[in-house]
């Protein structure tokens, strides 16, 4: 039997952790249940980090931890998927193709970020979206002290007020000042459709946030959006031309297009709708986990969003399922009550919440140790040494917070 997953983010990578410790909770061998987790590379990107400089700095390996627990790591990506005869094609570095069945399939394949028709944003925008992204424009930030300190060099738009548009705009002052010298004279401007900040973080952060935001002199620009680019900057629905040689997108996310190729339901986002067990509807030996699926996390209509927190611990039933089929066990229906978001505002602090009601629980310099506690250990693989990486991924106590 195989057991297939498709990714190495944090549902891929946890998928693999949990069907290996079923497994070997079950005593089954690896011969008699192959895990197979399929990805380019055997490196997680810590991608919650990529507003951050040093981005090159910002990936934690994975084969070492993926043989100590007898899962296969096939280097490739998924050109196809065939549901029917249950097969994958997949394509390596070198373009070449080979087929890859499977028993059972995880597809745990993301999310990209969302790019709308915009004059210009292809050619003149950046983004914190995946690793190439974000160290492209670190070495956009530093060729900036190169160029003459005119025709907004010194200015940085970013589009979109959720919360990897603030941590972005909210880092960049230091991050500016750092490549530009401490008496730069540094811009920030976010712009979002929203009639406010941080639409969706909750009546108590909102005041706390447009604080942080005032202090760090990060302007905004609201209820108005991107209407084009250029190489002198952005034009705005509103009519307002803003002169900046660094804009970056963080608008929006869709879930990768591998999962057009699952004959299923999907919702706006593209992500495919599944049961409680994560499995999805009508299409035999198929589950879809992390930013690939749209779970209801509750019985009173939460459902997981586009985070690490939820694709760790959708990622940890997916895969817990997806063996127990396979093994003749009873799978674990996918609950994730809990919900907490730690915001980081850059030099000025944090916010952590907890609850989907986002009741503020911490501030300040206390939030961001406990930020940097998340950001720095709380989000990377376990240590390559079996009995600590499975009992990691047990299902019911991954993402607890």
């Amino acid at each position: 039997m195989r057991l297939v997953i498709i990714g190495a983010g944090f549902a891929g990578m946890y998928a693999a952790l949990s069907a290996a410790r079923l497994r070997d909770i079950q005593g089954a061998s690896p011969e008699q249940l192959e895990i197979a987790l399929v990805a380019p590379e055997p490196t997680l990107v810590v991608r919650p980090r990529l507003y951050e400089s040093k981005p090159e700095t910002l990936t934690a390996p994975l084969q070492d931890v993926l043989k100590a627990i007898d899962v296969v790591y096939v280097r490739g990506s998924a050109g196809t998927i065939d549901t029917k005869s249950r097969v994958i094609e997949l394509v390596t570095a070198k373009g070449t193709k080979q087929p890859l069945s499977y028993d059972r399939l995880v597809v745990a394949t993301g999310s990209r970020l969302f790019r709308p028709n915009i004059p210009g944003i292809v050619e003149h925008a950046f983004s914190v979206d995946k690793l190439d992204d974000a160290i492209a424009l670190e070495r956009h930030l530093h060729d900036l002290a190169d160029r003459p300190a005119r025709n907004g060099r010194d200015t940085v738009v970013v589009a979109g007020g959720g919360f990897t548009g603030i941590e972005t705009a909210t880092e960049m002052p230091a991050r500016l000042r750092a490549v530009l010298g401490k008496n730069a004279k540094a811009r920030v401007v976010i712009v979002d459709r929203n009639s406010t900040i941080a639409h969706d973080m909750g009546a108590d952060s909102r005041p706390v946030i447009e604080d942080a935001l005032r202090k760090l002199g990060v302007e905004t620009r609201l209820g108005t959006g991107v209407a084009s680019l250029d190489k002198s900057g952005v034009t705005l629905s509103s009519g307002e031309h803003i002169e900046a040689e660094t804009v970056i997108w963080a608008a929006g996310m869709r879930a990768a297009p591998l999962t057009a190729q699952i004959p299923a339901e999907r919702d706006n986002l593209g992500r495919l709708l599944v049961d409680r067990d994560l499995r999805v509807p009508g299409v035999a030996g198929v589950f879809a986990t992390g930013d690939a699926a749209k779970a209801a996390c509750d019985d009173v209509g939460n459902h997981a969003l586009m985070s690490c927190q939820h694709a760790t611990r959708m990622g940890a039933f997916a895969g817990n399922n997806a063996a127990a089929e396979l093994l003749g066990v009873a799978t674990r229906p996918y609950h994730q009550k809990a919900y907490a978001t730690c915001l980081d505002l850059g030099e000025a602090g944090a916010i952590f919440t907890r609850g989907w009601d986002r009741k503020l629980e911490l501030v300040g310099d206390e939030a961001k140790r406990t930020k940097q506690q998340i950001n720095t250990v709380w989000i990377y693989p376990p240590r390559p040494e079996r009995a600590a990486a499975l009992a990691s991924a047990d299902p019911e106590h991954v993402g607890e917070v």
